[in-house]
């Protein structure tokens, strides 16, 4: 086989494993090799870069060349479809057709997915160009972002038309979208309050590498063209799933009205139980000649219409609107109320995010409000029952300054939060920041809770980060809920955090707008803290992925005289502020060419840490278990499916204390006390 059949072949492959996974859901290989296929595949390209195809799939990943976005003409309308809300208009729409036609006639109903509409023109089995709904005649052309999406053919297979488009919406799923927002949550950024906002969000950035990372997918619904196989549409969306489209496998044909009430029904309850978000369904004429007949108006087609379904809301009192600091300094109003049952929880509280909201809603304490769960997530208010108002209630309005330390909010340039400054002397930015800094993903230092920062602030023993590494086992064990064991324990795991490498101590100063992601490429591009703190705006915006908000906001930390201290000292303890090559070098070959899947939970080390200790003895961590496999290192309440896999399979489950005497690693000895 040649190089070029040897690249054409691991291309095909590896499409076909993107099908069988992120539209079927049905994988027939392991992560692990799917991830040694691309590798091999990457090396090939890179070898050999006169074999290039901007359709391989290699290119998913993205660019971070930023690029503004053309718009381009439609060549058939995106019309808008006409939406209702009750079965009454959904009655009066099927009349309207039934008079029309005055013939036999077929409806499919389909779910109406909440995400950002997309038309995609192919030619000769080739993606060519995807564009957004735009003004419904003309659009962004957004194909670059569109190829990141796995779910999206590049290249069709079977018998399809030499040209068509075909239309669908891009989605976040709702799994992603939450951890989307917790991260969001996490660096203080405002949040998305649903899915489509997300995606919508996403599918215009500019950088495209960032729109592969955030795990679009997308459902198609609509076939045009002038030579499709089908005169009906429920034939065509089969046709296009054989092309390799993902098309839902919920649509029905229905040929009554009761038919269609039973689909609505149906999907009004067990739409909460879909990992996609949707709002409602869609009916539509089958015939495409009928559909011809029937027409458009001049915004939306006359043989479809879309029923949505009413958010879920509730009617409950305002009882009061309390302000809450985070560790960036961000104030955000929180509406405390009335107790109330929506989609199944008990609300309490709802986020009014800012003054903006507060000022457009006109709340007045003891006001009836309207309460709905944004995105079915985020409790929010949507409105108020003014007809029940008091006479005396007081009206809400945003504070001046900061509920913890009463100095003035500051409101920025293009922002819509307001900030407390006072970073160094406000208790919940100073404890904000400390919990930051310990947490599991940044220096990892056990029993430091939230209550033993509060304790060991109120007792004057940490104003910030780098006191941490000056407490003793005598200052602590005098405290409340302190004894000895606690506290030396606490210490060990103190003098411990002083291995964590340098990128991780970088997110773990928290600097605004520096997540995990950004703080890792500024710990490579730079190598040392010092390096960074000498670097200029212009050095810091050629890194990958730094704008100019995460550069400005860079360059204003390590301005601060205070930060610049609280870094001498945290040197001066011995934290890592550097990158150090000693620490990626191996410690052994015990592992070598072996392939391990962790899973459980474990008494002497985190996850974390045991998938370091892996790489670090020469081993491969693996996500899921298969025939290669060499053994999975099995803590408590082991995942079942990888249980049963592994017994299938007859791989080798080994425990902590097995694992770690073959790497001749010690068990820790608080571990043994």
């Amino acid at each position: 086989m040649t190089v070029k059949e040897q690249i054409e072949a691991l291309r095909q492959e590896i499409e076909q494993h993107n099908y069988y996974y992120y539209v079927l859901s049905q994988p027939i290989i392991s992560d692990y090799e799917y991830d040694m296929k691309m590798k091999q595949l990457q090396e090939l390209e890179e070898k050999y870069p006169e074999y290039f195809d901007p359709l391989s799939p290699t290119q998913r990943v993205g660019s971070d060349i930023t690029t503004s976005f053309e718009q381009a003409y439609h060549t058939y309308p995106m019309l808008s479809l006409g939406n209702t809300y009750t079965e009454g208009e959904v009655k009066d729409f099927y009349e309207r057709v039934r008079k029309a036609l005055n013939e036999p006639f077929e409806l499919v109903c389909e779910l109406k997915y909440d995400g950002v509409s997309i038309s995609i023109t192919y030619e000769h089995g080739e993606i060519q160009r995807a564009v957004t709904r735009g003004d419904g005649e003309k659009g962004d052309v957004v194909t670059a972002n569109i190829k990141t999406i796995r779910s999206i053919p590049l290249r069709l297979k079977g018998d399809y038309p030499d040209k068509f488009e075909i239309r669908g919406e891009v989605l976040m799923p709702w799994a992603v979208f939450e951890a989307l927002n917790k991260e969001r949550e996490e660096q203080e950024e405002p949040l998305f309050a649903n899915p489509r906002n997300a995606a919508a969000g996403t599918i215009k950035l500019q950088n495209s590498a960032i729109v592969a990372s955030r795990k679009l997918d997308a459902y198609f619904y609509y076939v045009l063209g002038e030579q499709l196989p089908f005169d009906t549409h429920f034939e065509n969306l089969q046709a296009a799933r054989g092309w390799g489209f993902k098309i839902s496998e919920n649509i029905k044909l229905c040929r009554t009205l009761d038919e269609v009430w039973d689909f609505i029904h149906f999907w009004d309850k067990e739409r909460k139980n879909l990992p996609v978000p949707i709002d409602g369904i869609v009916l539509k004429v089958n015939s495409l000649e009928q559909q011809r007949k029937l027409g458009t108006t001049a915004k939306s087609p006359r043989w479809a219409i879309a029923y949505k379904y009413q958010a879920e809301k509730a009617l409950t009192k305002l009882l009061s609107v309390t302000f809450q600091v985070g560790r960036t300094g961000a104030v955000t109003p929180v509406a405390n109320l009335e107790p109330v049952q929506l989609s199944g929880t008990t609300v309490k509280r709802a986020s009014l995010h800012n003054a903006d909201i507060i000022e457009s809603l006109d709340l007045h304490i003891g006001d009836m409000v309207y309460v709905e769960k944004g995105g079915e997530i985020i409790p929010k208010i949507t409105g108020v029952e003014k007809s029940a108002r008091p006479q005396n209630g007081e009206k809400v309005v945003f504070i001046k300054n900061c509920p913890e330390c009463n100095a003035p909010l500051i409101r920025y340039p293009g922002e819509a939060a307001h900030y407390c400054p006072n970073e160094n002397g406000c208790p919940p930015q100073i404890k904000g920041k400390i919990e930051h800094f310990v947490s599991r993903k940044a220096m990892n230092i056990e029993g430091l809770g939230e209550e033993t920062i509060n304790l060991l602030y109120e007792n004057g023993l940490l104003h910030n980060v780098a006191d941490i590494y000056d407490l003793k086992i005598s200052d602590l064990v005098s405290l409340e809920r302190l004894g000895l064991k606690s506290a030396s324990n606490l210490i060990s795991s103190i003098e411990k955090s002083k291995e964590v490498p340098f990128e991780r101590v970088l997110f773990a100063l928290g600097i605004r707008f520096v997540g995990e992601t950004v703080a890792k490429k500024l710990a490579y591009a730079f190598k040392s803290i010092e390096a960074l703190q000498q670097a200029d705006y212009e050095d810091l915006i050629q890194v990958e992925e730094i704008g100019d908000k995460i550069a400005q906001s860079v360059r204003q930390y390590f301005s601060d005289p205070k930060n610049l201290e609280i870094i001498n000292r945290l040197k001066a303890a011995g934290v890592q502020l550097s990158l150090n090559d000693d620490k990626s070098k191996r410690k052994g070959n015990e592992l070598e060419g072996k392939s391990i899947v962790i899973s459980g939970t474990f008494k002497y080390h985190s996850r974390e840490e045991y998938k370091d200790l892996i790489e670090a003895h020469g081993g491969k961590n693996v996500g899921s278990v298969s025939s290669k496999t060499s053994f999975i290192l099995a803590g408590e309440n082991m995942g079942p499916e990888k249980l049963k896999k592994a017994q299938n399979l007859g791989i080798e489950l080994i425990d902590e204390n097995k694992f770690l005497s073959m790497i001749n690693e010690e068990i820790p000895s608080s571990a043994t006390e």
